[in-house]
């Protein structure tokens, strides 16, 4: 019996619709042999999943995704990976990428206003319920209010990068970011590489160049690849001695065509990817 995991999901400690315990229970009922909590910029709602992970005997990773500063027109994000409670060391980085997205949250709101949108940081706040202010969080108060008919539509014509109300936060550059993992204990790997906008060759480039970084994985299967997306990505893997991972990049309600573990319905992540990483901390 094939055995899959979800190496890619976000919970409400930045911004998934379900608290960390609710995704760890979800995991297991679809049939999951294991996940990983992967929030943005923080291990806030960590601990709740490894408890909960505890409890209901269930193999939950920690980690976490980080936003890097690689071009004005594509995003780049890191996802680390911790074992054996090692998280704990990249908690004092995370506070400071916390803050960048404090410092442009209200510049986003006050842009969003400029255009005719009545939200305040306030409600924004409240949509968060206390945890990372993400972009979904302005796009859902959006939605309630009737300016917008789904969370993409926001992203697509107001917040993404490039759009009129997008604020660009500080980040760290690919080689520091992955520097920091690797010295918190963690396992670096690059998420999503479709969304770089590369072509095979120029995307072979970079995992040169990211692999002499200290790179260890690719997200070689996630929810939009195609087939032949997948393929190239395991030739790549294979070319640069890097693990291939993979992940639904699960956010709840605010994604609502993503699914825990299986993405749009064709995703299946081998439970190899992660024997793999445990292989390597040990």
């Amino acid at each position: 019996m094939d055995r899959f995991i979800d190496l890619h999901t976000h919970s409400t400690a930045s911004d998934g619709t379900m608290t960390p315990a609710e995704v760890v229970r979800h995991g297991k009922e679809i049939g999951l042999c294991a996940m990983a909590l992967t929030d943005h910029d923080t291990i806030d709602g960590i601990e709740e999943a490894l408890q909960e992970a505890k409890r209901i005997k269930f193999d939950v990773i920690a980690g976490v995704e980080i936003s890097v500063d690689y071009s004005k027109q594509y995003e780049m994000h890191l996802l680390g990976y911790f074992f054996d409670g090692k998280h704990i060391n990249i908690s004092g980085l995370l506070s400071k990428l916390t803050d960048s997205r404090n410092e442009r949250n209200p510049i986003m709101i006050k842009k969003l206003n400029e255009l005719g949108f009545d939200i305040t940081l306030e409600e924004v706040k409240e949509e968060a319920k206390g945890k990372v202010i993400a972009r979904p969080h302005i796009a859902s108060v959006m939605l309630k209010k009737g300016y917008i008919n789904s969370i993409r539509e926001a992203f697509d014509k107001y917040i993404s990068s490039g759009k009129p109300a997008y604020v660009k936060k500080e980040k760290l550059k690919p080689q520091e970011a992955i520097k920091e993992i690797l010295k918190s204990g963690g396992i670096p790997v690059l998420a999503h590489p479709i969304y770089l906008g590369l072509d095979f060759h120029k995307l072979d480039d970079l995992l040169y160049n990211l692999k002499k970084a200290g790179i260890i994985g690719i997200e070689a299967y996630y929810s939009d690849n195609s087939k032949d997306d997948t393929g190239n990505l395991l030739r790549l893997c294979i070319k640069h001695g890097l693990i291939p991972t993979g992940g639904s990049d699960f956010h709840g309600d605010f994604k609502p065509d993503i699914k825990l573990g299986i993405g749009k319905g064709d995703l299946h992540v081998p439970y190899e990817s992660l024997e793999k990483m445990k292989k390597l901390m040990n």
